[in-house]
């Protein structure tokens, strides 16, 4: 079962992906991760990744590419897996595609947490005011003016994925408004039928 979980930020795809992990026993392949394991292994490739990140400069799609395509390949992504933070434009869509082509392999779904962008700016607002009366640090970007740039980069650069992956047929939607285990009731639904 290999899926890609989409949604504006705050909608809850970690939360999701997690339980998903836990109850399917696939496992979650971060692109972070993957850079951070390729560097830590000693390996060439990761030789070459550490250069770029001591750099400051961002690694290249092919090497993304390749990371991935290694990655996949691993004995604990027989079952599947779910891509996390892979593929956030129409350009890494394609190149997944590719990848999991050239491996026989291909998404069974794309579940989009469909969400209310304000009422996930008022759910944000919320959770900051909590932490404060409960005395709790902030995390750095707990802020409404971030959170509205990461809305906005969401909608330019992500959100053209929902008409790519819905003319490909494997995009499923979810109403991401509701309670954790309503969502993952809706979610388990999908995934209960793709087997």
């Amino acid at each position: 079962m290999i899926l890609i979980l989409l949604g504006a930020p705050g909608a809850g795809k970690g939360t999701q992906a997690e339980r998903i992990v836990k109850t399917r026993g696939i496992p979650q392949l971060s692109t972070g991760d993957m850079l951070r394991a390729a560097v830590s292994s000693g390996s060439p490739l990761g030789k070459r990744v550490k250069d770029i990140m001591d750099r400051g400069d961002l690694v290249s799609d092919a090497i993304i590419e390749e990371i991935i395509t290694d990655r996949i390949k691993a004995p604990d992504c027989a079952k599947g897996f779910i891509l996390d933070g892979a593929v956030r434009t129409v350009v890494q869509a394609e190149m997944i595609d590719r990848v999991l082509s050239g491996l026989g392999r291909s998404l069974d779904a794309v579940i989009l947490l469909e969400v209310d962008e304000e009422e996930l700016v008022n759910r944000l607002k919320t959770r900051i005011e909590q932490a404060k009366k409960a005395g709790l640090p902030l995390r750095a970007d707990d802020n409404v003016e971030t959170f509205r740039k990461r809305q906005q980069v969401y909608r330019d650069q992500t959100a053209p994925l929902i008409p790519y992956y819905e003319g490909k047929g494997v995009l499923k939607k979810v109403d991401g408004m509701g309670s954790i285990d309503e969502v993952a009731a809706a979610i388990d639904a999908i995934l209960d039928k793709i087997g």
